[in-house]
């Protein structure tokens, strides 16, 4: 039993990684950012290419794939997202087309395909990146024997999550988003650079996704469409959390995460993620503003 807990737990973590940049994002700023599982694509296309061109390995990655997915995010926010605050339904489609946007420049090559030239790990074809061989195996824990790299993946999750706590609640910038989360007027009417805030908390939320994409390229085969679904999984979770809530994104990851797992262990995966939807469903209807929340929707 404490294996398919276990098993539970680890896809809670995947969610909770997707999540965690939307929990910042979407709470603190109101835009919902369809581009968000590009990010994560752009994070693990990162690990390929350094694990091609620089012969690092995948956690060596994770720091480079934070800065490239950051960086990207950083750009989304200041050409785009920042001329549509406060018009949700604008910024949905405009970061759905950058969505497609960055799709089709990973497929094309950056457009090098045009005249010939192939960059090899790019392109509409699949990646694979290898799990180090320390991380293979299994680990005993209590007898159980353990997939090392999903003991990792949570591990991995925890120590982010931690951090992002620590950075929303222990310092002055976590205090300032926290502001804004509350009531962005008052928060500028106080002295808050809101649009200097607004940036970096969307870059540092896209740095995240990318390190997700690390993580999830250890087991799922990279593709330039591999985020569209994992976008949605976080959205689930941020919305039945409640905005901005880091411990409702926790719980209900952690939540759904075992359900799927041990519904996707009795019957299979399809059925899995059937509950999991009906789960969210029944709690947007009894409990509209999610476990958690600072506002409503």
């Amino acid at each position: 039993m404490l294996d398919v807990f276990f098993i539970g737990l680890s896809v809670g973590a995947i969610l909770l990684l997707v999540a965690l940049g939307l929990v910042i994002t979407y709470g603190a700023m109101g835009v919902i950012n369809m581009a968000h599982g590009e990010m994560i694509m752009v994070g693990a296309y990162t690990a390929v290419l350094a694990q091609i061109w620089l012969g690092w390995g995948l956690i060596a990655s994770i720091p480079l794939a934070f800065a490239s997915a950051a960086l990207l995010g950083l750009l989304i926010e200041r050409c785009v997202v920042r001329k549509l605050y406060g018009r949700l339904a604008d910024t949905l489609l405009a970061t759905w087309g950058v969505a497609i946007l960055v799709q089709q420049a990973v497929r094309l090559e950056g457009g090098l395909s045009f005249f010939g030239i192939h960059v090899q790990g790019l392109g509409p074809g699949l990646q694979n990146l290898p799990v180090p061989e320390m991380l293979q195996g299994v680990v005993q824990v209590g007898g159980v024997a353990i997939n090392a790299y999903r003991a990792f993946i949570v591990a991995s999750t925890a120590v982010l999550t931690l951090g992002t706590w620590f950075l929303l609640y222990r310092t002055t910038v976590g205090m300032q988003v926290r502001a804004i989360i509350r009531n962005p007027r008052m928060a500028a009417a106080c002295g808050i650079d809101v649009q200097r805030v607004n940036a970096w908390t969307f870059a540092f939320g896209a740095g995240l996704a990318g390190v997700a994409g690390v993580l999830v390229a250890g087991f799922k085969t990279v593709s330039p469409d591999m985020g569209t679904t994992l976008v949605v999984d976080g959205f689930l979770v941020v919305v039945a959390g409640g905005l901005g809530s880091l411990l409702g994104a926790v719980v209900t990851a952690v939540v759904l995460g075992e359900v799927n797992g041990v519904i996707a262990t009795l019957s299979n995966d399809i059925v899995g993620r059937a509950v999991v939807f009906g789960l969210v469903i029944l709690l947007i209807v009894v409990r509209p503003q999610g476990l958690f929340s600072f506002k409503g929707r």
